[in-house]
């Protein structure tokens, strides 16, 4: 029968069933993604930041655990004995050179573990005060960035999501942080920390640590999240005004809550990115603040106090500059390279 012209109805003969390879085709979908499953695929495609990133775990993993097989340590003075003088023998060993009765003790047939560095000048094994040097940098640049987060957060939201009075308040003090003069600040800052808090953490837990950390710490903390905050404000004033914010607020949500539940997990690649880029630039300010003595205490080493303590035989023993001048630009050309890949990745104005 023919279908009339005017008629509404639908035809069915126009309705052929679907063969069973235009059904595979039709239902052939992209698999289920997130945003942070498709950052971490863009992430491990650039070749140069996972390189970084491997090097970065190669030298974390490296201070973790050869300290823990290494026969030396890192305050130890080779050839010490009680009641006797320091053997002049073990004091500025090139590397795998042995001292005096390790000679002899080669000669009797004992094995004596190599001095892969050498010593410095009171005979202590370079290579583990490297890597101990090492884990130190390491460690204070990630606390430092941590600090750096947790204030820079806290205030940049506060002000983002505040706005009026409130922010420009606190942008008017971060502008005026931000006229200071970074390094002599710092080292001003560290100075007078370093003689005011000694005597106050004399006999405590925080002696351990040593006032000069302590200063570090707290010089990141009154300087350093200054760009964090700025970053977090822009970040929240862009996303306050979305329909998802107006709506919890129209619910009787609290600010705070809003903050929490919404704005900083939608800003939390952002931060994420600010903070990896952030490490790099306390291991340097670290290692500069060591370098002139206002690092960490004595024996404790780190890789800008090694490099201070080299500049005195700059002439006869070159290496022990070089080498932790490299251990610093290796970190941090690691950090910058990954955090930049992590840029890259998580941005989503940068995917293309």
């Amino acid at each position: 029968m023919k279908k009339n012209p005017l008629s509404m109805h639908v035809d069915l003969e126009q309705f052929i069933p679907a063969t069973e390879k235009e059904k595979e085709y039709l239902v052939t979908m992209r698999p289920s993604s997130t945003f942070f499953k498709d950052s971490i695929k863009r992430l491990r495609k650039n070749k140069i930041a996972m390189i970084a990133f491997w090097i970065i775990v190669i030298i974390v993993l490296a201070t973790i655990f050869v300290p823990m097989f290494w026969p030396y340590r890192y305050e130890q003075q080779l050839g010490l004995k009680p009641g006797k003088p320091v053997d002049a023998s073990y004091a500025n060993l090139s590397p795998f050179e042995y001292g005096k009765s390790e000679l002899e003790q080669i000669e009797a047939g004992e094995k004596v573990f190599p001095h892969i560095f050498g010593t410095d000048t009171q005979g202590r094994d370079y290579f583990i005060r490297i890597i101990y040097g090492t884990r130190i940098s390491l460690i204070v640049g990630f606390f430092a960035s941590i600090i750096v987060l947790i204030i820079g957060l806290l205030i940049g939201s506060i002000a983002g999501y505040a706005g009026g009075k409130v922010d420009l308040v606190i942008m008017r003090f971060v502008d005026i942080i931000y006229s200071l003069p970074d390094t002599l600040m710092v080292i001003l800052i560290a100075s007078v920390l370093k003689v005011t808090l000694t005597p106050a953490i004399e006999g405590t837990v925080l002696a351990k640590i040593g006032s000069n950390i302590i200063s570090l710490f707290i010089v990141f903390a009154v300087l350093y999240w200054v760009s964090m905050a700025r970053l977090v404000r822009g970040q929240i004033l862009s996303l306050r005004e979305q329909e998802y914010v107006l709506a919890a607020k129209t619910a009787g949500a609290k600010g705070s809550w809003v903050i929490r539940k919404h704005l900083i997990p939608n800003t939390i690649s952002v931060i994420f990115i600010s903070t990896a880029l952030q490490i790099p630039n306390a291991i340097f300010t670290e290692s500069y603040l060591s370098f002139i003595g206002l690092g960490v205490n004595a024996p404790m080493p780190s890789l800008g106090s090694l490099a201070s303590d080299a500049l005195n035989g700059m002439s006869s023993y070159p290496y022990r500059l070089i080498i932790p001048a490299i251990m610093i630009s290796l970190i941090v050309l690691s950090l910058n390279l990954f955090g930049d890949g992590l840029r890259d990745a998580f941005d989503p104005k940068l995917t293309k």
